[in-house]
């Protein structure tokens, strides 16, 4: 026994024991998606997350000490963003045809998602900077952060509410889908995918890809055009607020 706490004491000090931990624990968590069928409950982000905070909470390891380690794939995050650009570079002359549908769909979604947000932490009372943490709730982690620490909200509690957001639409998004009976066509599956990209940027947009190769690409476009309205429009809309 006195070993084995030992051996726990000397990975957990570490650089790559956040590293090994979570590439440990996603691969074991995929595994399991895979084995359920892909089904949305099984999402192994989720599940990733949940079985590694229960284990720094369970041995006490502070965070700061697994993230030495876990920034290793946090750089990974900007790239893995960017390489979904190529699905939408294959269907380039398809998009150009539906510029305008596009645009005021990524308005009028990214419109109801942080407007929705707000409206319901005003009703509720919250302070002023819990508000503006929660305007970029739909939009990819990093640039949530960002626009909630130009906002004069609380960056981190911005980055807590984009992924539990994304977990949200990732694995609801289908239940939602087939019961407002989106139809399961190329034209239906663009219509999930961008829903879902709108919604959960690039947790949504990583399910998506896993479903349908057009669901993916669509779901990539919305998060891309979510980053680039909600860095531009939502700081001009608070300073009227």
């Amino acid at each position: 026994m006195a070993e084995l706490v030992d051996l726990w004491v000397y990975l957990s000090s570490s650089p790559l024991f956040g590293l090994t931990a979570t590439l440990a624990v996603y691969v074991l968590a995929h595994a399991a998606y895979l084995r359920a069928g892909q089904a949305p409950w099984a999402n192994p982000v989720l599940w990733t997350v949940a079985v590694l905070a229960a284990g720094l909470l369970a041995t006490g390891t502070p965070y700061p000490r697994y993230f030495a380690g876990a920034q290793f794939i946090h750089v990974l995050l900007g790239p893995a963003v960017v390489a979904l650009a190529w699905p939408l570079w294959l269907r380039r002359a398809e998009l150009r045809g539906r510029a305008l549908v596009v645009l005021g769909a990524a308005l009028a979604g990214g419109a109801a998602a942080a407007g929705s947000a707000v409206a319901l932490a005003w009703a509720l009372g919250l302070p002023p900077e819990l508000l503006r943490s929660l305007a970029p709730k739909s939009v990819t982690a990093p640039v949530a952060m960002g626009i909630a620490d130009q906002l004069g909200g609380i960056p981190a509690l911005a980055a807590v509410c984009a992924v539990a957001t994304g977990l949200v639409g990732a694995v609801s998004g289908k239940y939602v889908f087939d019961g407002l009976r989106i139809a399961r066509d190329p034209a239906g599956w663009a219509a999930r995918g961008f829903a879902l990209g709108t919604a959960a940027h690039g947790i949504g947009a990583a399910r998506a890809l896993q479903v349908d190769a057009d669901a993916g690409a669509y779901a990539g476009l919305a998060l891309g055009v979510q980053v680039l309205l909600a860095s531009l429009l939502i700081p001009l809309v608070f300073q009227f607020l």
